[in-house]
């Protein structure tokens, strides 16, 4: 099609078409001077884009305002053919004349005209699916994620196509967010099935089209209110996959920032609906390897909820600690982060539902022999907040953190962690020096009661080996053979 309409067009000469054959042919301003031979050639080539008799290639300002509109379906139908960009050498400059087009069909958007008629919406959202609703080729980073390596030291890939995606991803955010776009109307055609393929998009591996993407979605969401459920659904359908089955998404961190904003504007009280997702989505996202990718974003969310309802948090902590990192020095560092958000914001009652799991964990994070888990751990102790809810608690907390303070001052390794373990330790001792003597006490006690355990426990095995040495060996009897 773009071959028949470049070959037809006037051309100055014979020796400058084979000198410069990666020129693009003349845009669609110029195209309306090329005389009556190439509007006549136009309109044979395109008999289906043309509407009332109007050229796809005349420019807006050359028409009247009542055929503009026309104009505009023909040149979205002329903007319907898709172009191979592997090859950069290949339909140059098709791909020049249909990236004029394109923009000329941006500032037309862009410049708020009459209201959109449903030819329009029904042509401008074809077009848009013609061009970005597309699978994408097998990802490149299959087989070094899959052999271990970090997800975050590859470099982003580029789609080639992107010089004409970017124009028609500006033009759909452009259309969306019109004011001359009826939602009535448009929703028809911006239906569950568009929004569906939209969301498939995010998986792209192209870092600027999720951002497109993200925007667009975002504004389609504040539109369309019929379809806020129903866009809710398709985003935890994505979640759910991936958690469950894949742990493969690229899109993961752009989606959890859009529905970040649209927890803003959840009423209150919050719907079953809202919690579910908290508890079956969010939470299980703390469980893939790659949640560094997409930590920041998640724990936005889960502290939007918090915020919004603060009986959630003890949902919230319980989750964290049943999905705790104990392989994964890394995650450890960014769950301990989390925490300490979170109990900046929870309540008393809550926080005495769940203090006594939660610091018998954080005992475990001390004791830890990565140096880095063992910081951040004792770091909460500078937090003013957490300071305050364990004085209030700490007839309950300080015995079950003590024996891990104790045996980090005895024989952890790391400098750094023991000097953190004494400013702790001393901090106890100031808040409540009673509780730290008998805290003290009980654990030279259970100290004491281990080691006589342990010797007894060999007493019981030296008897055993010398009974086992007395008796005589006949038949089948067992023989105990000592190896020293």
């Amino acid at each position: 099609m773009w071959k028949q309409i470049l070959g037809k067009l006037p051309r100055k000469s014979q020796k400058s078409d084979s000198d410069s054959p990666r020129n693009p042919s003349p845009g669609p301003n110029s195209s309306s001077d090329g005389g009556p031979a190439a509007k006549k050639a136009s309109a044979a080539v395109f008999p289906a884009c043309v509407i009332a008799g109007i050229k796809p290639l005349l420019a807006f300002k050359d028409v009247p305002s009542s055929e503009k509109m026309n104009l505009f379906i023909s040149k979205l139908s002329l903007c319907c053919v898709v172009f191979d960009f592997t090859d950069p050498m290949k339909n140059v400059q098709e791909k020049e004349l249909k990236r004029a087009t394109l923009l000329e069909l941006l500032d037309f958007v862009s410049q708020s005209p009459q209201k959109f008629t449903e030819p329009a919406i029904l042509a401008s959202c074809k077009m848009c699916s013609v061009n970005l609703f597309r699978v994408f080729p097998p990802s490149t980073r299959s087989s070094s994620s899959s052999s271990g390596d970090n997800d975050n030291d590859d470099e982003p890939t580029f789609d080639p196509a992107w010089s004409h995606l970017q124009i028609v991803y500006d033009f759909l955010l452009k259309f969306v967010t019109s004011p001359s776009l009826e939602t009535k109307v448009a929703k028809k055609y911006i239906n569950c099935a568009f929004i569906v393929r939209i969301i498939d998009l995010f998986d792209s591996e192209d870092p600027r089209e999720r951002d497109c993407l993200k925007a667009i979605l975002h504004r389609v969401y504040g539109k369309f209110m019929v379809h806020r459920p129903f866009i809710r659904k398709c985003m935890s359908s994505v979640f759910y996959r991936f958690v469950f089955e894949t742990e493969k998404h690229n899109g993961i961190a752009e989606l959890l920032e859009i529905f970040g904003s649209v927890i803003t504007g959840f009423a209150l009280p919050l719907k079953e609906e809202h919690k579910i997702f908290l508890s079956r989505v969010l939470i299980p996202l703390h469980k893939p390897k790659s949640l560094a990718v997409y930590f920041q974003q998640l724990s936005y969310c889960v502290n939007q909820f918090i915020e919004k309802e603060p009986k959630l948090a003890g949902c919230v902590i319980k989750g964290l600690l049943k999905y705790w990192p104990v392989t994964n020095s890394q995650k450890e560092v960014m769950f301990l982060g989390q925490l300490e958000e979170i109990l900046e914001i929870i309540n008393m009652a809550e926080f005495q539902k769940v203090m006594v799991p939660l610091f018998w964990r954080l005992g475990h994070c001390i004791n830890s022999y990565h140096f880095q888990v063992a910081e951040r751990a004792l770091f909460l102790w500078n937090n003013d907040q957490v300071v305050n809810l364990i004085a209030h608690n700490r007839q309950v907390i300080v015995p079950i953190v003590f024996p891990a303070l104790e045996r980090n001052a005895e024989h952890h390794w790391n400098q750094a962690v023991l000097n953190l373990t004494l400013n702790v330790k001393r901090m106890l001792a100031e808040m409540d020096d009673t509780l730290i003597v008998a805290c003290i006490a009980n654990y030279k006690e259970d100290q004491a009661r281990k080691k006589s355990e342990v010797e007894r426990r060999k007493e019981v095995w030296e008897r055993l080996e010398n009974a086992a040495s007395l008796q005589p060996v006949t038949g089948r009897t067992a023989v105990l053979v000592s190896l020293v």
